[in-house]
């Protein structure tokens, strides 16, 4: 249950700050699904470049998991086999997380929609952090998949929480899934981070099943990292309509250290256009950082955002932050951050 001002039912709050998301546990792991912006995809939407091989490869082995885990092979005779895990290492853009998804919907639609489990590193994380470890392996245990997109390798300690988690789940029969958090602002870095991975999951690594997926360089690509800056006044304005909301950057900077990163993608429920006045550089890691949270959870339901102040995305995080140990997550956010900014420009 939230707290919030509305007009009507289909008006969302109209400031997140007024919100206070309480969330009842059990929401906590049923949010965990596909989210809005892949949720048509599927294996049969996924266009593999003939150029690239490994692209088909990986989406017919998927397929073959998927059924392996909808309907594995029974009978006296029947070797028993562990439940398959399998990872995904490639590049930005070459369609991991459509291919992700579509074993998660492909799973979910076979069995029912609680038997598959879909979200990211961070999501995980907080998730244990909200329930504890035990409660939450005894709640993804009843899953048959359970899918991690974007694994993290830049913080000892969450891997290593993720790792044991990842092990208790396969003891217990739960196929597992995940792909590589390489993003476009890697700055030169290596695309491929299967050697990583399998190092930092250790006892797991002989389990995993690593699928190449190539593709085009995402030099090549029309990534968006920018947008130009609105006015307050311009944010302020095309936030009036059904659904948007309007804060002061630092007011909800502030309201984010209140609230647990868990229960972020309750603060949007219902809300349409994000507006935000007086943007400006984050300096504090650990404010950034939740930051990083909430444009994630933006960017999973495809939520417009409206940039007012100095609002560039160019200098929303330092240069130390963007050369240090969590440069992945912000390249992310930036370039998740300036694509919803530029959707929210057209409202303007």
């Amino acid at each position: 249950m939230t707290t919030a001002t509305t007009t009507d039912s289909q008006t969302a709050t109209t400031a997140l700050c007024a919100v206070r998301p309480h969330v009842p546990v059990d929401r906590l792991v049923t949010d965990l699904v596909p989210p809005r912006h892949f949720a048509n995809a599927r294996f049969a939407t996924y266009r593999a470049n003939p150029a690239h091989p490994s692209q088909g490869r990986a989406l017919a082995r998927l397929t073959e998991i998927a059924q392996e885990i909808v309907a594995p092979r029974r009978g006296l005779f029947a070797r028993r086999r562990p439940a398959p895990a399998v990872y995904l290492d490639g590049g930005f853009g070459v369609g991991k997380t459509h291919l992700l998804t579509s074993l998660a919907h492909a799973v979910g639609e076979a069995l029912g929609p609680e038997k598959a489990a879909h979200g990211t590193f961070v999501e995980y994380t907080n998730l244990v952090g909200a329930l504890g470890f035990l409660p939450t392996v005894e709640a993804l245990a009843t899953k048959k998949l359970v899918c991690i997109d974007e694994f993290e390798l830049d913080d000892a300690g969450d891997t290593t929480l993720m790792s044991r988690l990842m092990r208790e789940l396969a003891d217990r029969g739960v196929a597992l899934a995940a792909t590589s958090n390489t993003l476009p602002g890697a700055l030169g870095e290596g695309r491929f981070a299967a050697d990583d991975f399998q190092r930092e999951i250790k006892a797991l690594s002989d389990r995993f099943e690593t699928l190449r997926v190539d593709g085009e360089d995402y030099r090549h690509r029309d990534v968006v990292t920018e947008s130009e800056p609105l006015t307050d006044g311009e944010a302020a304005s095309a936030s009036a309509r059904p659904g948007a909301t309007l804060d002061r950057f630092d007011d909800l900077l502030d309201h984010l250290a209140t609230v647990h990163p868990s229960r972020y993608g309750a603060l949007l429920d219902g809300v349409s256009v994000v507006a935000l006045t007086g943007v400006h550089a984050v300096t504090a890691q650990d404010v950034a950082l939740r930051l990083v949270v909430l444009v994630d959870r933006l960017y999973d339901r495809d939520v417009p955002v409206l940039l007012g102040g100095s609002g560039d995305t160019r200098g929303l995080f330092t240069e130390e932050m963007l050369a240090g140990g969590y440069r992945k997550k912000y390249y992310r956010a930036l370039s998740r951050l300036g694509a919803l900014a530029e959707e929210g420009r057209k409202l303007v």
